[in-house]
């Protein structure tokens, strides 16, 4: 029980953009954050691909997890000081995971999760039960803390309030992520009174989750119309997609070529149990950014052309371009394109792709619907709950359906090029050009 209650002889801070200061004065807090998977956050980025759209969106989750972190400390030192108190362990149990919550991310998450079906949810609960330097470290306060942890991030804690502190429709990670995302990539959609939501938070009576005073709901909508500006500015801007695609197509290719026994000029040793399937938790810990990236410096060199020039374009951004693409009433464009890809032969499996937004964690507030989230309930004046939208006309009007965005990625550089006949590239540019007349 000491090292759960055990402080710092001296509180620790670090200088933060978005919340002034990160404090902390727990051992155990300060512990997990010199571990070697803790520290390998600094070398994954926050945002994939997005610093190809917005040159300053270069953060890591490094940050952003001591920024989730913060939060919940904020909340359950200051915002909840007068309500029942936790008692130690639950306290701790709360802040250590909001400070681990995405120890199991992948080099470029969402790209990477797409072609080798990883779940950064499922490593992460590994990570904090494994053999790791963070499993150490909250074994120190018992056998059963690192479950207890886990069981945060699994969603199945008994007490669903600390859980919905870091996962619900208002909580701690979107709260941080927003204001931050926002900072870096240098708009302005992002940004919301966090100080004042903050202050309007109580745990709910039940047990299951947090609510929002009514006083509070100004707040809370700006906040919610902030994260649905930010999807559809930032997190689904077509240009960083473009720069996804093209990760996405990397690694495909990478691991098609492997499997037929193509022989790499280095041999990727890190990738290979991803192209194996045979993947350890040590395998996957000493995976990052910086170890993709060299892999495609590399690629580049290659003698296969399609992984040469998909390496060669990610790291010099000669993305691939886009025009809206409605399955029902394009696929007859999409075919005719495909075929005369063909013909030129440029293999279109790697350079004619659709990619669709709703395959990306796309979840704006939608009470009750799609998410799979509680919706927001708002603290009266009489004590009675009532759902967000019921008493917001904002929130009630952008959440009534699902927005989708669709793409359809072709390389135009190859068409003007002279790379494809004439015929052929005449007739894909008029193709495209009547497509995006028709759009006007």
């Amino acid at each position: 029980m000491s090292y759960l209650t055990d402080k710092l002889l001296e509180e620790k801070v670090f200088k933060d953009p978005v919340h002034g200061y990160v404090h902390v004065s727990d051992k155990l807090i300060w512990d997990l954050i010199a571990t070697k998977e803790f520290q390998r956050l600094r070398r994954i980025h926050q945002l994939g691909t997005t610093s190809l759209t917005f040159h300053g969106a270069e953060h890591s989750r490094f940050n952003h997890s001591l920024g989730v972190y913060e939060i919940v400390r904020q909340i359950i030192d200051v915002t909840f000081a007068n309500e029942p108190q936790l008692d130690p362990e639950e306290r701790m149990v709360a802040l250590c995971a909001a400070l681990l919550h995405d120890l199991g991310h992948g080099p470029f998450s969402h790209a990477f999760e797409k072609v080798f079906g990883t779940d950064h949810e499922a490593y992460t609960q590994e990570i904090i039960i494994g053999d790791t330097e963070v499993s150490e470290v909250l074994m120190q306060v018992g056998e059963e803390f690192p479950l207890k942890v886990a069981s945060i991030i699994k969603k199945n804690y008994p007490n669903q309030t600390l859980v919905k502190l870091i996962s619900s429709q208002i909580d701690a990670d979107r709260m941080d992520y927003l204001l931050r995302d926002a900072y870096y990539t240098g708009v302005s959609y992002g940004k919301f009174d966090i100080e004042r939501i903050l202050r309007v938070l109580r745990p709910s009576p039940d047990g299951n989750g947090v609510i929002v005073k009514y006083s509070g709901m100004h707040a809370v909508e700006d906040y919610i119309m902030s994260r649905y500006q930010m999807y559809q500015q930032v997190y689904f801007h077509p240009v960083s997609r473009s720069g996804e695609v093209l990760l996405w197509k990397i690694l495909e290719r990478a691991k098609k070529l492997y499997c037929a026994g193509y022989e790499f000029q280095v041999t990727p040793i890190q990738v290979l149990p991803f192209f194996l399937n045979e993947v350890s938790l040590k395998d996957y810990i000493r995976l990052d950014d910086i170890v993709l990236m060299y892999y495609f410096s590399i690629w580049q060199e290659e003698a296969d052309p399609i992984l040469s020039d998909l390496c060669s374009r990610f790291l010099n951004r000669r993305l691939l371009r886009y025009i809206n693409y409605d399955p029902k009433e394009d696929s007859e464009l999409y075919a005719e394109l495909k075929g005369l890809l063909e013909k030129a032969d440029i293999d279109p499996s790697y350079y004619l792709v659709i990619d669709s937004s709703s395959d990306l964690p796309y979840d704006y507030y939608l009470p009750g619907v799609g998410s799979g989230k509680d919706p927001i309930k708002l603290l009266m004046g009489n004590g009675e709950l009532r759902e967000l939208s019921t008493e917001s006309p904002v929130v009630e009007a952008i959440g009534r359906e699902r927005r989708t965005d669709i793409k359809l990625y072709y390389p135009l550089d190859f068409i003007e090029s002279g790379r494809v006949d004439q015929a052929i590239a005449e007739r894909m540019i008029s193709l495209i050009h009547a497509h995006s007349l028709k759009e006007k």
